[in-house]
């Protein structure tokens, strides 16, 4: 169940459930708005949760 939580929840919570608080924001970076960046670095930060889910919980599972 951590897996889970870890591998979906986290991601998810951060891009829909955070979403319309990012959205306030008015925050820019190379004129870029703080949405565009925050979806994008999700992206990114949901295969490294994924990666750590690997690396902790299923790379020792025995093949079948």
């Amino acid at each position: 169940m951590l897996r889970v939580l870890i591998g979906l929840g986290i991601p998810f919570i951060a891009i829909v459930a955070v979403l319309p608080w990012v959205n306030e924001a008015t925050f820019t970076l190379f004129n870029i708005p703080f949405l565009y960046l925050w979806m994008f670095s999700w992206f990114l930060l949901t295969s490294i949760c994924m990666g750590v889910c690997w690396l902790c919980f299923d790379r020792h599972r025995p093949d079948y």
